[in-house]
């Protein structure tokens, strides 16, 4: 008996739905199934007082791919937002990315001359050091002691759950210095937000194909594998094999959100909290996104921990426990030659959306 779909996408993020588009655009028949009660993954924005909320976390499209930007504006226009967070340190702003912005605010230096001179003093206390053990050794010999109190160990150290001498060095292979008054945080030609949110884009996507919200793959594994002839999985790939290598390590994360009864409360769309004696990494005010005039507005606080099954999964802590983990998972996985994973969970990286997006458009070529 033949089945009613060639492709069973678990995920209705953004992975999964630029591929049913994709593939349903070649004429094949896609069902898409999320265990949440909403499409559109960790991108979803919900409308609330007329703003749209980043209900997990903030995401900021950029990429220098013009096929891709191309491709996410003909289903919903982008504005021209630039991610210029700030860093909020014992009572002081300090704009990011380190830029002559921040060197000035840190040291009082007024050009670039000035400011490599301060990082060179800075950096010869620790020209000790020669092979750095840790986090914290790697980041005092790229930037020196005050970028690293000041503006990284706190917020790194509440990131990731543990003191910066018990994270690996590399998480930070170089510290990214612009010696210009530039705080646009990213250097791609692209920028931008969905006008109306990514929820916008996500419906699109998915426009005219079977969707089903509030459906866990796994309490109904078997019905849902006889639905299709292959299947597309975006969870977790340890998930799909039951664990039997064990699980993979992710840190997660928690929110605390309100509206509030005035029209501004920060004035920039993120502010990171890098006093490690404050408990959230950082305050979200997502009008700004849209560069919203509402009476009103929202905040969201984000608040790191570790990962328990009852958490979504954010980022993977990729040491060398994981990795070997994950490759064994990874080598079973091409023994499955009717499952495809591809995403952030089931590939157990950190992509940016247009990785994804460009991911997803190469497999759906690929098959």
């Amino acid at each position: 008996m033949s089945k009613k779909y060639d492709y069973l996408i678990v995920g209705a993020g953004l992975y999964g739905s630029v591929f049913a588009h994709e593939a349903t655009k070649k004429g094949k028949r896609c069902f898409v199934i999320d265990k949440r009660s909403h499409i559109g993954g960790n991108i979803y924005t919900e409308n609330i007082e007329g703003i749209n909320v980043h209900k997990y976390g903030a995401h900021i499209f950029h990429t220098n791919n013009k096929e891709i930007w191309d491709y996410v504006n003909s289903f919903v226009e982008f504005n021209h937002f630039r991610n210029s967070p700030l860093a909020y340190y014992k009572g002081k702003l300090y704009n990011l990315p380190f830029n002559m912005n921040t060197f000035y605010q840190l040291w009082g230096v007024k050009t670039p001359i000035e400011a490599k001179a301060k990082i060179e003093e800075q950096r010869a206390m620790f020209k000790h050091i020669k092979f750095p053990k840790n986090l914290e050794e790697q980041a005092l010999v790229l930037g020196g002691k005050d970028i690293y109190k000041k503006l990284i160990k706190g917020y790194t150290e509440k990131q990731w759950g543990r003191s910066a001498k018990n994270i690996p060095a590399f998480i930070i292979r170089r510290l990214p210095f612009r010696f210009t008054f530039d705080n646009n945080y990213f250097n791609d030609i692209y920028q931008g937000i969905p006008k109306g949110g990514y929820t916008i884009l996500i419906k699109k996507l998915l426009e005219g194909i079977d969707v089903k919200t509030n459906l866990n793959f796994f309490d109904e594994r078997n019905n849902l594998e006889k639905l299709a002839d292959k299947i597309v999985f975006t969870g977790k790939i340890d998930e799909f094999f039951d664990y039997r290598f064990g699980k993979l390590e992710y840190r997660s994360l928690h929110f605390e959100s309100e509206l509030l009864d005035i029209d501004n409360y920060q004035g920039n769309a993120v502010v990171n909290y890098t006093d490690k004696r404050v408990p959230y990494t950082r305050i979200i005010e997502h009008k700004h996104f849209e560069f919203g005039t509402q009476d009103k507005t929202y905040i969201t606080k984000e608040y790191p921990h570790e990962f328990s099954k009852d958490d979504e999964p954010y980022y993977p802590v990729n040491d060398e426990k994981n990795q070997h983990i994950l490759k064994k998972y990874n080598e079973l996985a091409k023994q499955y030659n009717n499952v495809h994973f591809g995403g952030r969970l089931a590939e157990y990286k950190y992509y940016d959306m247009h990785n994804v997006i460009e991911n997803a458009l190469k497999t759906v070529k690929y098959f």
